[in-house]
């Protein structure tokens, strides 16, 4: 019983609220460092499908998006067909916007140019932190940015690149969740946690 009292009473961020699976991504991945290139597309694709929405909303039909974009392997979705999007529209387990979905196959091909040709896609990324998570000590919410310059050069780089869906906004929100930056506020139990795992990386 104190196991589980100690669970419960853990001081989290507060936006994950009381909702479990939203706690459990909070405290299990979220700020994370990531370095799997492919993992990486998948959060990217997934951030994107967000764009005007809850993450809770994406989170929820995670499965579902995993299940119908064959487990976000690009090599796959670079080849989708204009028979392929029509069924992934009648799909009511996703997020059913078109432009969304010819993003993610446009996303795919940009990804596949990159591992091809270099530096990779992982590595593209993570040179703009110098291959370091980025440490953050916000003690409010109102503290965090919607975006940064940071954010906003790594935008502009995907965008010329071919990937799509990847503003600003859309790219801090993804680097706060690959852990590239780590914006658990200081009060919150990962922080410590996700900083300890940054200092790996230092």
């Amino acid at each position: 019983m104190a196991a589980l009292a100690s669970a419960v009473d853990l001081v989290r961020c507060p936006w994950p609220g009381e909702d479990a699976l939203y706690c459990a991504y909070h405290d299990e991945e979220w700020g994370v460092p990531e370095f799997d290139d492919r993992a990486l597309y998948e959060k990217l694709v997934l951030d994107g499908f967000q764009a005007g929405l809850a993450w809770i909303t994406i989170l929820r039909k995670r499965e579902n998006f995993r299940r119908a974009f064959d487990g976000f392997e690009p090599e796959r979705i670079a080849r989708y067909t204009p028979r392929k999007i029509e069924a992934l529209m009648r799909d009511p387990g996703i997020v059913r916007n078109r432009q969304k979905i010819e993003g993610a196959v446009a996303s795919a091909r940009a990804w596949l140019e990159v591992m091809e040709k270099g530096p990779g896609f992982s590595r593209l990324l993570w040179d703009f932190v110098d291959g370091r998570p980025q440490v953050n000590h916000f003690r409010t919410i109102r503290q965090v940015p919607a975006e940064t310059p940071l954010s906003r050069a790594i935008s502009k780089e995907l965008t010329r690149r071919g990937f799509k869906f990847c503003g600003p906004t859309i790219v801090y929100a993804f680097m706060q969740a690959v852990g590239m930056v780590n914006d658990h506020l200081v009060s919150c139990h990962r922080h410590a946690a996700c900083a300890a795992l940054a200092a790996r990386h230092a």
